[in-house]
């Protein structure tokens, strides 16, 4: 029978040779798992800005780095809405409050819209996306999730294309250009209600998911308001 002192022995190497091979599999995936999520990050942008992929097909990672490059321009504002020379590469998107990224749909000589992100608690996690404006400084030109951990078949519906799509069109600011965010209701938005072009259609059974992207939404626009607020004064 083999001691105690054996199998304790036999077990801390075990242990140890196990935790080195994870950590030198974990640091050869760093890289890649790094592009993976860069690469998520820009096509949920170019989905945010209207680019699709033609149908039936799915981007590859060169695609998306193509039309990112020729048709996006990322730029870092300060608190103030000016442009800074910081990089947006180096911005905590969700912790920096005081340097904010911003993605610009280039058109030629003309603007085709702005993404800016967007992170906050819904009912069981924090969603992290992209929230596009038309060049109006108005109007909501999409929105996209890439990260949640909400309720499958209720709140986890965020990421779903019937529901990103009642955003588009919809006004985040009122008539006198007063930011006032979307309002996410409970069940369906009434045809006659005067204030219908700030809300749009809940998700049954997910209230509280809609409600903290209605809060968190309103405030990240918020941050972003003396940009937008000066391309609505120039517009």
């Amino acid at each position: 029978m083999r001691s105690n002192t054996y199998t304790i022995v036999f077990t801390s190497i075990v242990t140890i040779v196990l935790g080195f091979l994870l950590a030198v599999a974990a640091d050869a995936l760093k890289e890649r798992q790094e592009l993976n999520v860069a690469n998520d990050m820009k096509k949920n942008i170019l989905l945010s800005l209207g680019f699709k992929p033609a149908a039936d097909k799915i981007w590859s990672s060169e695609e998306i780095h193509s039309l990112f490059d020729k048709n996006i321009n990322a730029i870092v504002l300060d608190a103030k809405g000016n442009k800074t020379d910081k990089d947006p590469k180096k911005i905590d998107t969700v912790k920096d409050i005081e340097n904010l990224p911003i993605y610009i749909k280039k058109s030629g000589n003309k603007i085709g819209g702005y993404a800016i992100p967007i992170a906050g608690k819904g009912l069981w996690s924090t969603l992290y996306g992209y929230f596009a404006v038309e060049p109006d400084g108005r109007t909501v030109k999409g929105i996209t999730f890439y990260k949640h951990g909400e309720t499958p078949g209720l709140g986890a519906e965020v990421d779903k294309l019937w529901f990103q799509k009642n955003f588009i069109g919809k006004k985040f600011v009122d008539e006198s250009d007063q930011l006032v965010g979307v309002k996410v209701v409970k069940g369906k938005v009434l045809s006659d209600d005067p204030k219908a072009i700030h809300k749009v259609d809940g998700i049954s059974g997910a209230t509280m998911t809609g409600k903290g992207l209605e809060v968190f939404l309103l405030d990240d626009l918020l941050k972003y308001e003396p940009f937008f607020k000066a391309i609505r004064g120039n517009s």
